[in-house]
């Protein structure tokens, strides 16, 4: 018995030689196409024997009442707080999501993106890199499908967009570093191509130069997100530089990196005496990547990013596109929450 071969929505936008979103905004009667890409896609339909499914035929009458969710890494603490509050807030309003991840590979979004459009989907919303934000937005204006992303560190201003005050945030940790007395603040942690940490280090080098406190550019270490890296970083830094009193950490891996590698010197009997400058002058501080409820009671004064309260947000700005997709984009940037344990 000969199987016969479903035919899909790919098959059609390869007999008429365009998108699968260009097929799938035919289907749906959004967007704006040209009559006679619509009479060629319609043909590839006949001839194919193509049958519209139940999400193209939901959308071409209303919502299909699904939203698309692309996530970098939901391993990274970061977005997987981001995801719960999307999917909370979409689902306590009877939505459904449909999520994909991208493993960061920015170069795939757009496929990605057209892959959702043809399930039909109401929008999206992209979390992750915005290496291609501006391709994705016009693919999705295309097809008629409202977008919304959401990142860790971004300038771009060409799309609807919502982010963490990375800059802000800095400036929080740094300044209460300094009320507590600290006049010599070092940086551990982050890549130098990351935007993320480049924002961080803007917000920290700018409060010291408000209050007039030195800047050393070698004070500056750059370290992975590894314990084992961070702890022996934070040591080769102290005594190298043995009058820095704080330091302030790229996120949570780094911090407890910082805190192991203090804590073992000071146990192996390091004659730099690191325990004892841990104990009455160095002072941590880090930005947290983890929800509050996760960070580890230790004395570390953190700053929170509000992962879920970002992933409500988005939930909420992706429904209102919905209703309104002609509405202003805008970058709405959410503010830091600082916590100390100290």
């Amino acid at each position: 018995m000969t199987m016969t071969k479903k035919i899909t929505i790919n098959d059609v936008a390869q007999a008429a030689g365009v998108s699968v979103s260009t097929v799938s905004l035919v289907l749906s009667g959004k967007g704006r196409i040209s009559s006679a890409t619509g009479e060629r896609v319609n043909q590839a339909i006949e001839h194919l024997g193509f049958v519209r499914n139940r999400q193209a035929a939901s959308l071409r009458g209303g919502h299909s009442g699904v939203i698309g969710l692309i996530v970098s890494d939901l391993r990274a603490p970061f977005y997987a707080e981001l995801t719960a509050g999307i999917t909370a807030r979409l689902e306590s309003q009877g939505r459904m999501v449909f999520l994909i991840q991208s493993a960061g590979e920015a170069d795939r979004l757009l496929p990605r993106l057209e892959m959702l459009i043809s399930q039909g989907v109401d929008g999206v919303i992209i979390a992750g890199s915005l290496a291609h934000g501006t391709e994705l937005r016009q693919a999705a204006d295309r097809s008629g499908i409202p977008v919304v992303f959401a990142c860790r560190a971004s300038y771009l201003d060409e799309v609807d967009l919502i982010r963490p005050d990375n800059m802000q945030a800095a400036q929080i940790l740094t300044e209460q570093l300094i009320q507590r007395g600290h006049q010599r603040i070092a940086w551990l942690g982050g890549q130098s191509a990351s935007l993320t940490r480049a924002e961080r280090v803007g917000g920290y080098c700018a409060t010291l130069l408000k209050f007039g406190l030195p800047f050393h550019s070698e004070w500056v270490v750059e370290c992975e997100s590894s314990q084992k890296q961070a702890a022996e970083a934070v040591g080769i830094l102290l005594r190298q530089n043995p009058t820095i009193s704080a330091i302030l950490c790229y996120n949570s891996v780094v911090a407890m990196g910082a805190w192991f590698g203090l804590l073992r010197a000071g146990k192996h009997g390091d004659e730099s005496g690191i325990e004892r400058y841990f104990e009455q002058q160095v002072a941590l501080a880090a930005f947290a990547d983890v929800p509050e409820r996760a960070l580890d009671d230790i004395p570390i004064s953190w700053v929170i990013t509000p992962a879920k309260e970002m992933g409500e947000s988005l939930a909420e700005r992706i429904m209102q596109r919905i209703e309104n997709n002609a509405c202003e984009l805008r970058n709405h940037i959410m503010s830091p929450r600082l916590v100390t344990k100290n």
